[in-house]
């Protein structure tokens, strides 16, 4: 990504916003030239300050709330900070070996330990975490299990090929034993294994039972719904963490604005839906991406940072926020995503570093767990 030099503004306009920014994300309140200077120790006058903040709210990177004489960043400030004036810094060696710690347990399910990766970083950040799996279609079926867990209920258990365990629990018939929903599990397995989940269908599932020995009235119910859950174990699910912590920020103490924030966040396929056209979009065109800096690996392994910054959230209620994403793999070509979602005022660098290790930590371990698997 070519950056573009904010409009018209020295090192010294530079410096300004980055520091009143990065003052205003620490104290919550609108930051004034006097104050600047003194805390600063400039060696300029607060009347220089203050013309110079002036000039920077003329070119549309500060504001004045009319409750204050001192300024708040906009949207556009924001985005200059994060386009040009961020220094992204690594996490302390102590906090980057409780993340290890936290996700290196082998007994973790893959899907158990993408949602452990989503609590950390909420409780790492205080905001609000959100990830989400890939789309596991071009993954091939290793295993399918059908297991009675009474008369009339059985568990639907799919494994993928990334060690990925889907299960759902169905309806069949009661007159079917255990012996014959495990038989007709393992026909199915052995007529679909290796092929991609998009590649199979009901009439491929109902091809591989052919030589099942259960009626057929009985066994089509039971086919379907071993249909239905091989598809479904391709589905991306979201898993959301920290909501009750974003409420603590004063930019959500209005009860209006707060409700409008969670109806939205409520809406699991929507949002999901806007971060996938989102990445996709944004990798086209190479919008809003940040080059990240913070680690020493390939650049091709270090997975860019996407940042949308209040207005630009196409997102009812979410006007007052921002999102900062990136990607994680689960071997080979899949891949799934992170999202810290916090006020505007979040202070950037210290959340990209997180998210940045803990996207890191938890792609390595998937890695492995995928190489294990195969």
């Amino acid at each position: 990504m070519v950056r573009k030099e904010p409009t018209m503004m020295d090192e010294r306009k530079k410096w300004l916003l980055k520091t009143i920014i990065e003052d205003y994300v620490e104290s919550a309140e609108p930051v004034g030239s006097k104050v600047l200077t003194t805390r600063h120790k400039l060696d300029i006058s607060p009347a220089t300050v203050r013309n110079d903040m002036a000039d920077l709210e003329e070119m549309g990177y500060l504001e004045k709330p009319h409750t204050s004489s001192g300024r708040v960043p906009s949207d556009k400030g924001y985005r200059a900070y994060i386009d040009n004036l961020i220094v992204l810094e690594p996490l302390p060696t102590e906090i980057e070996t409780r993340i290890r710690k936290y996700l290196s347990d082998t007994m973790l399910e893959v899907r158990n330990l993408i949602e452990q990766a989503a609590t950390l970083l909420a409780e790492q950040s205080n905001y609000i975490s959100l990830v989400l799996t890939p789309r596991y279609g071009s993954s091939s079926l290793q295993q399918i299990k059908i297991l009675q867990i009474e008369p009339g209920r059985a568990l639907v258990v799919v494994v993928l090929s990334e060690g990925i365990i889907k299960d759902r629990v169905v309806r069949v018939p009661n007159l079917l034993s255990d012996k014959q929903l495990a038989e007709l599990a393992q026909t199915i397995e052995q007529g679909l294994k290796g092929k991609k989940l998009d590649d199979i269908t009901l009439v491929t599932v109902t091809a591989a039972a052919d030589e099942s020995s259960i009626p057929e009235p009985l066994l089509n119910q039971v086919l379907y719904e071993a249909y239905v859950s091989i598809k479904q174990a391709g589905h991306l699910d979201m898993y959301l963490q920290g909501m009750h912590q974003l409420l603590d920020h004063p930019e959500f103490h209005d009860v209006e604005k707060a409700q409008k924030f969670l109806a939205t966040l409520n809406k699991e396929h929507l949002v999901a839906a806007y971060l996938d056209e989102w990445q996709t979009q944004s990798s086209a065109e190479n919008s809003g991406i940040v080059e990240n800096k913070t680690d020493d690996s390939d650049q091709e392994d270090r997975p860019a940072f996407m940042v949308r910054i209040g207005q630009e959230i196409a997102l009812d209620g979410m006007e007052d926020c921002s999102f900062i994403t990136t990607t994680y793999r689960v071997g080979g070509e899949l891949s799934g995503q992170i999202c810290v979602i916090g006020p505007r005022r979040m202070p950037y660098s210290r959340t990209i570093s997180q998210i940045n290790f803990i996207n890191k930590t938890l792609t390595e371990e998937l890695r492995e767990r995928a190489s294990v698997s195969d």
